[in-house]
């Protein structure tokens, strides 16, 4: 679901055009960055299931893919983002970095603790839609194509909006431009992903 969480990114950016799109990008995938070092220090590891491939992986994350832990990480980003911005932007990011435990929950196996570390030894959670991979991959394309379309649509209408003419026409240029990179880009981290690229 690596492309789902950046095509979420992208669809908040249409709606919250004041905050950077790279603090959206980097809070929807927070949980994943800090995931990566806990994997190369060996605290946190991945197991394939059969050949492995898309979905078919056992995550044992304890620590960053915790309840607990998702919820402390979400409310550091939204202070950091209080502080740097404002409090509209720190609750966007907040949320949109929660936003990657949620989906997941869906997504995943059972394999995300209550308590960091599974303290308590609680069942795990996940609604396992990743047993279905078509049915996976196709809620992934929707938000990705959902990001890429309210992506595109937002910086088109914000170059239309230009006041002097003759920058009128560059801007609505730039923006395709910009609009279609983003798309690509959306539909090219799925299809990486999905094939195991």
């Amino acid at each position: 679901m690596f492309a789902g969480h950046f095509g979420l990114a992208a669809a908040v950016k249409a709606m919250e055009p004041q905050v950077p799109l790279w603090a959206l990008m980097a809070s929807t995938q927070l949980m994943d960055i800090v995931f990566i070092s806990l994997l190369l220090s060996g605290v946190e590891s991945l197991e394939p299931i059969g050949d492995g491939g898309y979905g078919k992986t056992i995550i044992h994350a304890d620590y960053t893919h915790s309840l607990v832990g998702a919820l402390l990480r979400s409310a550091i980003a939204c202070f950091i983002a209080w502080r740097i911005w404002n409090m509209r932007s720190a609750i966007v990011i907040g949320s949109l970095t929660f936003s990657h435990w949620l989906i997941d929950l869906v997504v995943h196996r059972s394999d995300m603790p209550f308590f960091p570390g599974n303290w308590g030894d609680l069942p795990l959670l996940g609604f396992q839609l990743w047993q279905f991979p078509a049915i996976s991959a196709a809620a992934e394309i929707v938000l990705v194509l959902i990001g890429a379309i309210l992506y595109f649509r937002s910086v088109i209408a914000r170059a239309k909006k230009t006041e002097k003419i003759e920058k009128k026409s560059k801007a609505i240029k730039q923006a395709y431009g910009i609009g279609s990179l983003m798309a690509f880009f959306l539909v090219l981290t799925f299809v990486t992903d999905y094939l195991g690229l």
